[in-house]
């Protein structure tokens, strides 16, 4: 064996380095000269730590690693790599694998070439104590390959992301006592920035959910939590992964995620980056799970977390610069840092809320609401869209809740006076937003008396000709709502309100039970008084009349059903809630009076 290895090197290896020796200044000379190395070396079955004469080969491949050129320097990578070097040899080829990488220009190369394949060697192979420098710069240029799709979808069909988490899995197993523990922090920090960018890839975002990717990260994000960088890192792949639903399942799964989230919140709060993106993962958490709400809430000065940072970042934006020019000199307006920061973290307080017994705390919680009527205060829907309709869709979650020494009901009056805002603005999703706080405020004859001085009952009226039910059902609640007191029903008709309410059943009807029932019941205590049905409803009588009639008819109502589980919840429905109502109305409207002593307001 040793006479044929003797042979080979003389024949086939030697003529070659000798070529390479020369230093021509002719680059492709010696790229051709590198290519029919590797070629020679497979050949003879010289790759790798056995071939006795291996240090002269790379004593003469490193005197040309000083050559300033990324095509030569790959092939130089590539048969170093290939023969398995180690210790200062292993950190002299992957800081130049490094620097081939880094540069954009080299994209066609790397990606026409099988470097790669010995990275992800080095890394499966690599020391983490003895290594560690080595594999910082091997872990870095395989973060810049996999900006590459074609190479990014070549290292998940080799098993990297597996390799990624199970090199993760033993950086958080080395304990902070140990000596190197700190060292692997830049490591950690190339593994997770190149996770961020797997995760952007639906074949490697499975592999990532296969191989529990999120207990880890969670793992790493704990045991490091005093390395900023890090925490960036982990946090920027949580944050895209929690916007999948089952990494969202994985992520509340465990137990300690909402610790140290708020640990790290009150640890860096003005970490800007690394804030909003916790805030992130937990609007995300929160959007869909109640339990998670509930989990979150418990936490011991979750809220009072929140709140801090609310004024905190409040306080920062109203310094924030948030216009600039464009190209064509336009003045535009875009959110600023901190601005983001309140809008996911009103989110979070939002979806809280949804939960009754969390809603009912934030409803009586005078420092959530007061931060949040302060953005409407000093914010306009124009210039903050997103913040202004996120912090009213708050306060209307937070209205529904009819609670003892609600901070909502203390403010209720100030809070109106806000919204008159949002009504007079452009934005319908404002408009609409406020309608509906309108909904749950108008159950207070304060706010009744409010509507009435302002006239905006007249906008609610207007609002039922917008043919669009999410705009249709919150204006019909509030006129619901306005027709319990007596004194204020008259405006129904003068203001052409009957004769609207009953195209909105026409044009609702059987596809949409519960606004018609609301639609009925507003109708209903309108005419508690009613003398004559022509008096009442005016020329709309007739109309409402067939209308009704038609409405109460069951086959109407079948036919409109579709599939068989909304058809079952409508038929319930319109059994329980529309039927009662509508008969009542009909019989009113046909006997064309009616006894006050029997009937009651819905």
């Amino acid at each position: 064996e040793w006479e044929e290895e003797d042979f080979f090197w003389h024949t086939k290896i030697l003529p070659i380095l000798r070529e390479l020796e020369k230093r021509e200044d002719n680059i492709d000379h010696l790229c051709v000269a590198c290519t029919k190395l590797y070629q020679a070396l497979d050949e003879g079955n010289m790759l790798g730590k056995r071939f006795k004469r291996r240090n002269i080969l790379l004593k003469t491949l490193y005197k040309l690693v000083d050559i300033d050129s990324d095509p030569l320097s790959m092939k130089l990578a590539k048969i170093i790599l290939a023969m398995k070097v180690d210790g200062k040899n292993l950190l002299s080829v992957c800081k130049l694998a490094f620097k081939i990488c880094r540069n954009k220009k080299n994209d066609f190369i790397i990606q026409n070439d099988t470097l790669l394949d010995y990275l992800l060697q080095v890394l499966w192979n690599g020391d983490l104590q003895t290594n560690n420098e080595a594999l910082v710069y091997c872990m870095a240029a395989i973060k810049f390959m996999s900006e590459k799709d074609r190479l990014l979808y070549k290292m998940v069909s080799k098993g990297a992301v597996e390799m990624f988490l199970d090199l993760m899995k033993q950086i958080n197993n080395v304990k902070e006592h140990d000596t190197y523990f700190y060292k692997l922090g830049h490591l950690l920090v190339q593994l997770t920035a190149t996770l961020r960018i797997l995760a952007d890839c639906a074949v490697a975002r499975r592999r990532l959910s296969d191989s529990a990717a999120i207990p880890e990260l969670c793992v790493a994000l704990e045991q490091r939590s005093s390395d900023k960088d890090v925490c960036i890192c982990v946090v920027r792949v949580l944050s895209k992964l929690s916007t999948y639903n089952d990494f969202c399942a994985a992520l509340a799964d465990c137990s300690r995620c909402y610790i140290l989230f708020l640990a790290l919140l009150n640890k860096y709060q003005k970490q800007q980056d690394l804030v909003v993106r916790i805030i992130f993962i937990l609007g995300n958490l929160t959007a869909k799970n109640d339990q998670s709400r509930e989990q979150f809430f418990q936490e011991k000065e979750s809220v009072n977390t929140l709140i801090s940072l609310f004024q905190t970042y409040y306080e920062l934006d109203l310094d924030a610069p948030t216009w600039h020019h464009d190209r064509q000199g336009k003045h535009l307006k875009y959110p600023s840092e901190a601005e983001d920061v309140l809008i996911k973290l009103i989110r979070v307080l939002a979806n809280l809320s949804i939960h009754p017994r969390v809603g009912t705390a934030l409803a009586a919680a005078h420092p959530v609401v007061g931060l949040l009527v302060t953005v409407l205060e000093y914010k306009s829907v124009d210039a903050c869209e997103e913040l202004v309709i996120n912090a009213a869709t708050t306060i209307n979650n937070l209205s529904y809740y009819q609670v003892k020494n609600s901070a909502v009901q203390d403010k209720k009056l100030h809070i109106a006076e806000m919204l008159l805002k949002l009504l007079m603005s452009d934005n319908m999703d404002a408009v609409v937003e406020a309608v509906r706080v309108f909904g749950n405020l108008s159950q207070h004859h304060e706010i009744r008396d409010f509507i009435m001085q302002k006239k905006i009952y007249k906008f609610m009226i207007a609002l039922l000709d917008s043919k669009n039910r999410e705009v249709c059902f919150p204006a019909c609640g509030v006129l619901l709502n306005l027709t319990v007191d007596e004194n204020k029903r008259a405006f129904l008709m003068e203001e052409g309100g009957i004769g609207k309410l009953v195209d909105c059943l026409q044009d609702f009807g059987p596809a949409d039970w519960q606004l018609s029932c609301l639609i009925c019941k507003t109708l209903w205590n309108y005419s508690e008084s009613v003398t004559s049905a022509a008096s009442c409803f005016g020329g709309d009588t007739d109309a409402l009349l067939l209308l009704l009639t038609a409405l109460l008819d069951e086959e109407v109502e079948l036919e409109c059903s579709l599939d068989r589980d909304i058809k079952d919840s409508q038929r319930v429905y319109w059994e329980r809630e529309f039927k009662p109502v509508a008969e009542k109305l009909l019989d009113r409207i046909q006997s064309h009076h009616s006894s006050a002593e029997s009937i009651t307001a819905f």
